[in-house]
This record gives C-alpha cells, sequence and structure tokens, in this order.
C-alpha cells in the first residue's frame, strides 16, 4: 500500500489552502457569470459584476478573496493510499504557516472567554472528516473554508412523520421559509446546504458536506434528490432577495441535497447557508505515488 507521510501532506495542505483562498471556486464562478448574463436587475447585475471582478483580481495577485478566512473543513475519502500522518495537525501547521503569511486573517478564538491565538490554531481546527472507502484506488482531500457570516441563519428542526407531510411538503415549507427569514445574512448569491435524515447531528454534518465539497454545477446521481435540488432552487431564486439582499432573480446559485436512512419517529433537515465566496480545493493521492491538484472543467474558462 502506498504511504503519504507527515511532510508530504504538509506540503500538500500548504498547496490546497494558497489556492483556495485566493480565489472563488471555478464552479461557482462560471455559476455568478451566468447569472450575470440572466439577471435583468441593473443594480443586481452591478453586484454580481463586482463579485467576479473581486475574484479575478484576488487569484491574479494572489490575495485573499475575502477579509474573512472561513471555517476550515478538511474531508477526507481513505481509498487504497495510506496517510501516515495526523490529519489535524498537519493542516493545522499549514494553515498557521499561510495566516504568517497574509493568506488568513487570525479569526479563530476560543468560544467563551474569545481569546485569539493570533494564528487561526485551536482546540479543533481544523475540524476532519474521514470516510474510509476501501474499494477506492487512490485516496482524496477536500478543503472547505465556509465564511461564518453565512452560519449565522443556519437551521434544524426535527420533524414527525405527519409534519414531513405528503411529498415532504412540510420539509420544502421549512427550507423555503428559513431562507426567507434570512434575507440578505448570507451574502447572497449564496448556495444552500440540505441535509436530511439521520439524527440531529446527521443531518447538519450532511449539509455542511452537501455544501462544502461537491461542485456547484453538478447533477445529484439520485434522481428525488436532484429534482428536489432544482425544485427548491426554483422557489427559492422567486424570493426576490437577490445579490447582497438588494433584489433580484439570483438569490442562490445552487441547492445540494443529502440524505441518510432515519427512525421511523422522525425526520431531523438542516439548512447551511454559504456565502457566494466559495474557497474549495480538492487533490488526490493516487496509487502510483502521484499527486493530482483535481481541477474542474471550468477552471480554464475562469481566470
Amino acid at each position: 500500500m502506498k504511504v503519504v507521510d507527515e511532510e508530504t501532506l504538509y506540503e500538500i495542505a500548504l498547496t490546497m489552502i494558497k489556492k483556495c483562498v485566493t480565489r472563488v471556486a471555478p464552479d461557482v464562478l462560471y455559476l455568478l457569470k451566468k447569472a450575470y448574463e440572466n439577471e435583468k436587475s441593473p443594480i443586481a447585475r452591478k453586484i454580481l459584476e463586482t463579485m467576479i471582478s473581486n475574484s479575478h483580481v484576488a487569484q491574479r495577485k494572489a490575495i485573499p478573496l475575502c477579509q474573512s478566512p472561513g471555517y476550515p473543513v478538511i474531508y477526507v475519502k481513505m481509498g487504497a493510499v495510506k496517510i501516515d500522518a495526523n490529519i489535524q495537525r498537519t493542516f493545522q501547521r499549514a494553515i498557521i504557516e499561510a495566516t504568517n503569511k497574509g493568506l488568513l486573517r487570525p479569526s479563530m478564538v476560543h468560544p467563551i472567554t474569545r481569546r485569539n491565538p493570533g494564528d487561526n490554531s485551536g482546540v479543533g481546527i481544523p475540524e476532519v472528516e474521514v470516510e474510509l472507502v476501501p474499494e477506492m484506488d487512490y485516496s482524496e482531500l477536500v478543503i472547505s473554508f465556509k465564511g461564518c457570516g453565512a452560519e449565522l441563519p443556519n437551521a434544524v428542526r426535527v420533524f414527525t412523520p405527519a409534519e414531513v407531510g405528503k411529498e415532504g411538503i412540510g420539509l420544502k415549507k421549512f427550507i423555503i421559509e428559513t431562507v426567507a427569514e434570512a434575507d440578505g445574512i448570507p451574502c447572497p448569491p449564496m448556495g444552500i446546504g440540505v441535509g436530511i435524515g439521520g439524527q440531529m447531528h446527521t443531518a447538519a454534518k450532511l449539509s455542511r458536506k452537501a455544501i462544502g465539497t461537491r461542485l456547484w454545477t453538478d447533477t445529484n446521481p439520485d434522481v428525488e434528490l436532484a429534482k428536489l435540488e432544482e425544485e427548491l432552487l426554483h422557489w427559492i431564486n422567486l424570493l426576490g432577495i437577490g445579490p447582497a439582499g438588494l433584489g433580484g432573480d439570483t438569490t442562490a446559485l445552487t441547492v445540494k441535497v443529502e440524505m441518510a436512512y432515519t427512525h421511523t419517529a422522525i425526520c431531523p433537515v438542516a439548512v447551511n447557508f454559504h456565502c457566494w465566496a466559495v474557497r474549495r480545493a480538492t487533490t488526490r493521492l493516487l496509487h502510483d505515488g502521484s499527486i493530482v491538484f483535481v481541477e474542474d472543467k471550468y477552471a480554464k474558462r475562469t481566470v
């Protein structure tokens, strides 16, 4: 079995952080441009134009995309390539290095005392989620820095079966009302992650994973969930909240839904907002020893 050691992982982590905090993820930038072309409101078009320009400047000059560093989560799919390192400690070292170089504002604090160590270190930073995928002949890392202003209107509710309603009407109503109440707080146009099922913590984790790891341009392989994502996006954009909350056709760029089976007595649902400043990078560790920084088909179109 191929093994990646700690120093190799550290260099990978540093490269991923530098890459993703200085640009909007290419798939999301593609959606911003598409929204700009389709937007009817002059004010909304101007705001979208400014967002696109901001991303281009950040990428060209290799400077931070946003004043907020975002909250880092590392998603690991552990396949045939073993990582012989403490993943959290190694990525924390890389985050500290990136912060010292001015790529990230030091924003992580003690939750109660609010003490700021000054380098984005601290207990639980970054969060690491590991999934064992023994049938995969490589291993994969995704880092997601998610802005925390968008966290404020996040919501979770545990439904009874009766409250779920016919064809999930109760769940849909909850999700759309949550977006309406959030208004401009999550820095729209936003992405919305929805987690359904498991227990409360399962739904919350699914909602974060859905909007933090999937391409915003992808199609859910589950036909029913893909249909639900399209339906929710349609209704959410009819709310008219618009870019920066100032009105327009583009309230959300995407909705991503992930689900798990749950207990017959309950149905937890979590709504997770993501601002337009999407900072995400993916790396694959291949069995032949090579390291691939994964770019999607939109990457060459966005510089």
